[in-house]
């Protein structure tokens, strides 16, 4: 329960959060959301970590920061290659650990989350290493199945570069120039809840559809 209140209190509050981190450590923070982001993305055991709502919160405060230690331009090639090493290591993971890894046995790593990425790629093919990169969990299980899935490693990195200064540039200027609007700050737990939810759209109308059987194991 006490996780529970954590994790809520640090969304509704991230961008007071993120202020306390930029004080305390100064320069460091940049190293700090580096790992965040690279866990985000690189870790397939790590899907609840904030990913879009933290960009968006970190651009809005580059913004503001009178230290001048949070540089918009440092912010983003940090972030962008924090997101493209993200999904590198996972899908060498992948590669390695194979499906196994879905066996059931970790706790995070659901059969589901496997079968409605699977159905991603099915439907846009290697646009989804893009796509998916606004997806929470599927952000995360996108890169674990490619490499699953033996995809090229040329064609990965080419959607994966993309993907990565597609979705960190987005959030981290939309905060930059939108995340200070009177409106929008006295309101960030709103608009971080927000964030989520409409990242999550893709992953709740996948949920809601029919997924495909699971082949039956070969004797």
């Amino acid at each position: 329960m006490e996780i529970i209140t954590w994790f809520v209190d640090l969304i509704l509050h991230l961008d007071d959060h993120l202020v306390e981190l930029l004080r305390d450590y100064g320069f460091w923070v940049y190293l700090i959301l580096f790992l965040i982001i690279f866990a985000e993305t690189g870790l397939v055991v790590t899907p609840f970590l904030p990913g879009d709502s933290l960009l968006f919160a970190a651009g809005a405060l580059a913004a503001v920061d009178s230290s001048n230690t949070l540089s918009p331009l440092w912010l983003s090639a940090t972030l962008v290659v924090a997101a493209i090493l993200g999904n590198t290591t996972n899908y060498h993971i992948g590669k390695w650990i194979g499906p196994p890894a879905f066996s059931g046995k970790i706790r995070f790593l659901k059969v589901e989350y496997l079968l409605r990425t699977e159905a991603f790629f099915v439907k846009y093919g290697p646009m989804t290493i893009v796509l998916s990169r606004f997806a929470p969990i599927l952000r995360t299980c996108a890169p674990f199945v490619a490499g699953v899935a033996r995809m090229p490693y040329g064609r990965f990195q080419a959607y994966n570069v993309f993907g990565g200064l597609s979705w960190v540039l987005s959030f981290v200027w939309l905060g930059f120039f939108f995340g200070n609007i009177p409106i929008i700050k006295d309101n960030f737990g709103l608009v971080t809840i927000g964030i989520i939810v409409v990242s999550l759209l893709p992953v709740i109308v996948m949920a809601l559809r029919k997924h495909p059987a699971v082949p039956p194991a070969s004797s």
